[in-house]
Order: structure tokens, then C-alpha cells, then sequence
């Protein structure tokens, strides 16, 4: 059971196409009759060479494209990162869907590779592989003298020896296990606090010495990831504009029970509304009402990926701060500008009825973007016809491909950058001495802020620290404040005095940042300062609930304190979502105990807190029956392992639903209810509001559509049959056995039909 993603590779994947001169249209809606002529219009796709690509681009005013590589220098980019010189590290995906069946797409023919500027003119012209072989790499990350790789299921850190890939240390056996190759981890960001985020994951990570850390984190978007300028993470999912954070991304995250904790993983743009220049009708439900207006494009997001927070400082100073998203579907860019309102972040879309940047090339597909270290807006461009994964793939979409011959070239890509018109902005390399990295902690360039903190650390420039302890009284620069704070704690400088020379200044977001950096000082020795400050601290309703998210680390040293702390946060703050988010992840393992101190308190059915602590434990109560799923498993092995690659990813891995994403499978009456209901929808998929558990799930809420399996060449029926028969065992469910018979009659009463049912359509 799974729903619709046109989300490129691991999570993001479309294909668009249109209908060749003189041809006949697919289907004889009146719909497609309707823009018959904007088929005719756009009845070939061309491949076009980079320059000529950029030609056919439209973008805001006084700001020019310029292309950085094209193939044969860089193929199928997926991935992008910059080191310290400048020089492009690229993840290529060169064996995602060979064609429509996917033939090979298991061949290691993968590569990281380093795009170097030798000339310095701007554009690439160096091609180094520093590691190949690989099969769908989806990330790249500098730590250190080496690499994080992304290769399902590992992640892999490999030492770089004069640019040749050296020790391989396992990091991850199971970062990217389960799931099909669109619903994989993917992102690898290195984030302000100097842990390493992921998109479509809820772990992080860390190189302590010769060690790695791995913690377990909020879960976060689908492809791509990004932040701002607080170290705030922002992304999103195939559907859905922008999501993000308003609270620094290490805290909570702890409690297993708590499906959305407030305050993470929020709404940031609802608007999903795009606005291609050119025809889109090859995306995968493309015939179906509403997915295309009437000049055959598309209406709302159905690839949104790569987000990028603009902190470059290159482009006019409108753009500082604004959220762009790439919609390969759409062969776009979306542009959106966010506020700030307390610690929420709220956003809109920069224009109506047009787009940062749009392309009538259908080929072009921006998969990737990032800031540079010269302030320009990296795009990688995937220039491919197919991204529609083949667990997904329609029979509209398969004879879209074939009519317009698709499949072909692969060996293509580009990475472009944006720039104001008329500059060729250079970028001057790092000099790894502690004056040049501490003076770049300084620059305007948030991109180059970030990489000389991770320089600083990974080399463990110790002698900074007075200079970075000089910084954070500097109240001139409250951005350089704040990587010096976390520069500090990467090299183990940090101390309480530092701390405590914050919290009486004025700079919230310098206390915010101090708060979530607390644990890294906390000891035996000071806790008793720690909690009077907090004391003081709770009391400002901004920073109540980072204050919350840090008690249990004073419980390590002083649980009594603790509970005094956690009393008060109670009492004061019960009804406040955003703190009771964080009581209710710190209550780990005490629930019930949490709820009864709660109730004797204010026995308020309502109270927000007690609200929260109540979803946890039903939570829980859904979840204790592990051994009747471990004995499910063994029993139906291949329903089991088709629901982890294809059902999980959106409905959860204990069928409870995921946020954003699609309602619950666990008793629900869709799962236990009418079997050829079921199969109907799960052959032929759903679309529009569906009611489960008594509410009714529609978009924006959700995705309203929901892809149906079986038109997939990989799945047969005695495979449908055992997956559904495993939903309704699964969990809560108490339905009865579903046979290949079944699956078959339904098939044969829906003879011909391609498009998913709407619930009043489904047999009751």
C-alpha cells in the first residue's frame, strides 16, 4: 500500500513527456482534447546541448544561468558537495531505470567523482573519480581526511588519499535498509551542531575520534535537506512545498511513541501550487482529473526535493533567507520567502502564476541545489527523460515513455549556477592556518561560515579558542556568534563559563543555541548552577521549551533537581504545545507514571499535555504485539518484505500512519473491512479524501492520491494476495485471508481501467 511519489531516486522520481506530431492522444478525455494543442505544440523533446538548455530557461530579472559541467565531464548528478579548494565532489546515479522495467538498475556503475575549475573561469574542466563501482549512491559528505558514501544499505566513511579512495570503515549497515530505491535515507548534511542529518531518516551521526556516533533523531522529509542561518533543518516530501523545524534538530527525538512531537517537522509553505512554462503531461498519474490544468501542466508539487535555504550573500539581498525547492516534474525552481514569528516559521510563495526559474526543456531536471562557496545557487540538473521508479510506474506513464522514446540518452548532466547577471564571482580557497579560518567565521557567505567551522574541527585547531571565546562576546556579529559557540564544542573547548556568559545577554537565539549545546558542559560539579539558571531562564516563553528538552541531561547528574525542574514546566506551561512536546519526549519509558503526576495536577481532559501523553501510550499499546508480528513475518515472508520496501515508507513501519505522508493501516476499516475494496485499491490505487479511525484524511494533510500496485511487473498475484493478507493480520487487524482467486476476480471485474477508484466508487 503505498501512495503516489514522483520523487527522483531515492525519493523523488517523475517523468514527463508529451505525445508525438500526428499521433493519436493516450486516452480520449476531454481533458486531453482540450490541450490537444499543447501536445502538438510540445510533441518532441529534444536532447539540447547545455547551452542550448539554458536558452530555453526563463528566471528572474538582473540574475543569469551560467553552466559549471556538462557530460561528458559529469553524468546522471544526483549529489553535489564543495571541499576547501572549490572543487565539486558529485554522487552520480548513471544506473537508475536503464528503462522502463529497470534492467540492470542493480549494475555498479555508480561513481563519486571531483569536478575541479583548473583555469579558474568558472566552469569545470578537471574530472577526478575518486570511487566507482558503486550501486545507486545517493550521498556525499567531507568529514575529516575522508568521505560519508550513501550506497544502499551502507553508509560507508572512506579515507581520501591524495583524491583515491583509501580505508573503508563500515558506518551503517542499515542506513538505508527497507524501502524501495525512491523511499531510501539520502542528504548527509553537516549541520550547525556538528552532527551529520539525513533526509527520509531519523538518525544522525558523528566522527568521534576513530569512532562513529549514531543517535536516533526526528524523523525528517524524503530527499534533500537543508538550513538556515540558526542551524534550524528544513525539507519536505514529494507533494509538499517546504517543512521544517523551529527548534535546533538534536533536541528530542527519544521518545519511540511520539509520532510528531509539535514544534518539528511543521508546515513552513502549505502553498503547493506550481506553475510550469511548458506542457508536463508525463507524470505518472498525468491523465487523471486535477493532477494537470488545462494546458496540460502541473497543478500542485508531485517531486518537490532539494530544498535549499539561500544564505550566500551573492545574490540581491531579497533572496537572503528564502526557501527554494526543485521540482524536477515541473522542470522548475520554486522561490519562497519565510518570517519569522516568535521561534515559528511561516512562509508564501515568492510570485503568483510564475517560478524563480522554468524551462520548456522537458529533459531538464533539477534534482539537486546548493549554495557555493562563491554565494552562486548550484544546480544539479539530471537531464534525463526517465525518474519514474518502476515499482510505481503506470501504464499511462510506460506508453508516455515509449511514444516519445524516453529511455534514451543517459549519459547526460549539467550543474549550472545562478549568479547576478554579468558577474563571474570567484572563490578563493581556504588556507587551512587558525587567522584565515577563524577570520572566515566572519564572511557573509553562510556556506563558507559553515565550512570553517567544520574545518576548524576537523583539524582540531585548538588555538582558536580564545579567539572563538572572543567571538561570542562580539554583539556586533551575532551569526559568527553562533559558529563559534558550536566551533568550541566540536573541539571540546566548550565550558560552563562560556555558557554562563550567555545566558544574561539580550541575543535569544545565542541563548537557544546554548541551551541545546548544555549537555556538552553538564557535570557533577556545576548542575547546581545549571538548574538555577534554567530557573531563571523558564520563565521567557521563547526559550521554555529548549529549557524542557534539557532536563533529562541535568537527570543524569541530579535527578531530584530534575523533577523540580520538570514540576515547574508543568505547572507553567501544561497547555503550551510546544513544551509539552518536550516533556512528552523526555517521559521515555514513564509514561503512564508522567500521566498520573499530570492528572493530580489539573485533571483537565483537554489539557494539552495530558492530550499528548495519551496518544503516546495508545501508541504504545499498538505497538506491543512484536511477537505476533515476528511469527507474521515468518509465516508470509513475501507479503512481509513487499510491505517494508513498498507500504512502510508512507503508512509506517508499524502500519500507524506517517504525518504528511498517509492515514493508518493498523485497524483500519479500509484494511479489515470488504476485501475487494481493499484489493481494488491496492491494485488500482485511491485518490481523495478517505476517512480512517473516524477522521478523514485529504489533502494538504496528505497526498491525496495513493498509487496502486498492479500494473508492476514485480509483483505477481500470489504476491498482492500474501501482502494483503499480512495487512490484515498485522498489528490489531483481525480480518480474514485473501487468495490469488480474489486478486484475480477483482482484476477481471476492473478489466481496462487504469485510473484509482475514489472511495464512492469502491464496492461497500
Amino acid at each position: 500500500m503505498h501512495r503516489i511519489y514522483y520523487l527522483f531516486i531515492t525519493t523523488l522520481a517523475v517523468t514527463l513527456s508529451g505525445c508525438e506530431q500526428g499521433k493519436k492522444p493516450f486516452s480520449h478525455s476531454s481533458h486531453e482534447k482540450d490541450s490537444l494543442a499543447m501536445r502538438e505544440q510540445f510533441a518532441t523533446s529534444p536532447v539540447l546541448d547545455a547551452q542550448t538548455a539554458i536558452s530555453h530557461m526563463q528566471y528572474d530579472t538582473g540574475l543569469e544561468v551560467q553552466l559549471v559541467a556538462a557530460e561528458p565531464l559529469v553524468v546522471a548528478p544526483v549529489a553535489m558537495t564543495f571541499d576547501e579548494r572549490g572543487r565539486i565532489w558529485v554522487a552520480e546515479m548513471a544506473g537508475f531505470m536503464p528503462d522502463t522495467a529497470g534492467t540492470g538498475e542493480d549494475k555498479p556503475d555508480g561513481k563519486i567523482v571531483i569536478l575541479e575549475d583548473t583555469n579558474k573561469d568558472g566552469i569545470m574542466d578537471k574530472r577526478t573519480v575518486f570511487l566507482d563501482s558503486l550501486v545507486l549512491p545517493r550521498a556525499v559528505c567531507l568529514v575529516e581526511n575522508g568521505i560519508l558514501v550513501a550506497t544502499p544499505p551502507q553508509l560507508w566513511f572512506i579515507e581520501n588519499n591524495n583524491d583515491k579512495a583509501g580505508k573503508r570503515t563500515l558506518v551503517d549497515d542499515q542506513y538505508a535498509a527497507g524501502g524501495n530505491v525512491e523511499h531510501q535515507p539520502n542528504g548527509l548534511l553537516r549541520a550547525l551542531d556538528n552532527w551529520i542529518y539525513n533526509a527520509k531518516s531519523d538518525r544522525r551521526y558523528r566522527k568521534a575520534g576513530n569512532k562513529w556516533l549514531k543517535e536516533t533523531t526526528h524523523f525528517r522529509g524524503q530527499w534533500g535537506i537543508t538550513q538556515d542561518d540558526h542551524g534550524r533543518l528544513y525539507f519536505n516530501n514529494n507533494s509538499e512545498n517546504l517543512r521544517g523545524d523551529y527548534f535546533p534538530p538534536g533536541l528530542g527525538g527519544n521518545n519511540p511513541y511520539q509520532q510528531q512531537a509539535a514544534g518539528f517537522d511543521e508546515h513552513i509553505v502549505p502553498d503547493n501550487r506550481t506553475y510550469p512554462i511548458r506542457p508536463t503531461p508525463g507524470v505518472n498519474r498525468g491523465y487523471q482529473k486535477g493532477t494537470l490544468d488545462d494546458s496540460l501542466r502541473l497543478v500542485n508539487f508531485t517531486a518537490a526535493c532539494s530544498p535549499l535555504i539561500y544564505r550566500g550573500a551573492l545574490l540581491p539581498a531579497a533572496y537572503t533567507g528564502n526557501g527554494f525547492v526543485a521540482e524536477p516534474a515541473a522542470n522548475l525552481i520554486k522561490r519562497n520567502i519565510l518570517s519569522d514569528s516568535s521561534y515559528q516559521v511561516k512562509g508564501v510563495q515568492a510570485y503568483e502564476h510564475q517560478e524563480f526559474l522554468a524551462s520548456t526543456d522537458e529533459r531538464f531536471r533539477p534534482v539537486g541545489l546548493l549554495t557555493g562557496p562563491d554565494g552562486a545557487i548550484y544546480i544539479a540538473d539530471m537531464y534525463r527523460g526517465i525518474l519514474q521508479h518502476k515499482t510505481y510506474l503506470t501504464p499511462y506513464l510506460k506508453h508516455e515513455i515509449n511514444m516519445r522514446s524516453l529511455t534514451q540518452p543517459l549519459n547526460c548532466g549539467r550543474i549550472y549556477r545562478i549568479v547576478p547577471k554579468g558577474s563571474r564571482p570567484q572563490f578563493t580557497p581556504f588556507e587551512l592556518t587558525p587567522a584565515f579560518l577563524g577570520a572566515m567565521l566572519h564572511h557573509s557567505n553562510g556556506m563558507l561560515r559553515d565550512k570553517a567551522q567544520q574545518l576548524i574541527i576537523d583539524h582540531q585547531v585548538t588555538a582558536l579558542a580564545p579567539y572563538l571565546r572572543k567571538m561570542l562576546a562580539d554583539t556586533l556579529h551575532p551569526l559568527t556568534r553562533l559558529h563559534a559557540l558550536w566551533a568550541l564544542e566540536g573541539l571540546h573547548q566548550l565550558n560552563i563559563t562560556d555558557l554562563n556568559g550567555i545566558w544574561p545577554q539580550a541575543d535569544e537565539w545565542l541563548k537557544v543555541q546554548a541551551l541545546a549545546a548544555l549537555p556538552a558542559v553538564l557535570g557533577n560539579s556545576n548542575v547546581k548552577a545549571v538548574e538555577a539558571a534554567m530557573d531563571s531562564l523558564l520563565t521567557n516563553s521563547f526559550l521554555a521549551p529548549v529549557v524542557a528538552y534539557q532536563i533529562p541531561a541535568i537527570a543524569l547528574y541530579d535527578k531530584g533537581g530534575a523533577a523540580r525542574l520538570e514540576d515547574k514546566m508543568i505547572q507553567s506551561y501544561a497547555a503550551n504545545p510546544y513544551v509539552a512536546a518536550a516533556l512528552v519526549s523526555n517521559a521515555a519509558s514513564r509514561e503512564a507514571a508522567f500521566l498520573k503526576q499530570v492528572i493530580a495536577w489539573n485533571p483537565d481532559t483537554m489539557l494539552v499535555l495530558r492530550r499528548q501523553l495519551e496518544a503516546v501510550l495508545m501508541n504504545m499499546q499498538n505497538k506491543a504485539n512484536a511477537k505476533k508480528m515476528e511469527e507474521l513475518k515468518k509465516m508470509m515472508h513475501r507479503g512481509y518484505k513487499i510491505f517494508n520496501t513498498v507500504c512502510q515508507t508512507c503508512h509506517g513501519k508499524n502500519g500507524e500512519g506517517v504525518t504528511a505522508m498517509a492515514p493508518p493501516l493498523d485497524e483500519s476499516n479500509w484494511v479489515n473491512g470488504n476485501k475487494q475494496a481493499f484489493i481494488s485499491i491496492v491494485l488500482f490505487g485511491l485518490t481523495g479524501p478517505v476517512e480512517v479511525h473516524g477522521k478523514v484524511y485529504k489533502a494538504p494533510e496528505i497526498n491525496g492520491d495513493m498509487p496502486g500496485i498492479g500494473s508492476s511487473d514485480e509483483f505477481s498475484d500470489e504476491d498482492i494476495a500474501q501482502l494483503l493478507t499480512f495487512l490484515r493480520s498485522a498489528w490489531n487487524n483481525k480480518a480474514g485471508k485473501i487468495t490469488t482467486a480474489d486478486i484475480q476476480q477483482v482484476r477481471k471485474q476492473n478489466a481496462g481501467r487504469q485510473k484509482p477508484f475514489t472511495v464512492p466508487e469502491l464496492p461497500h
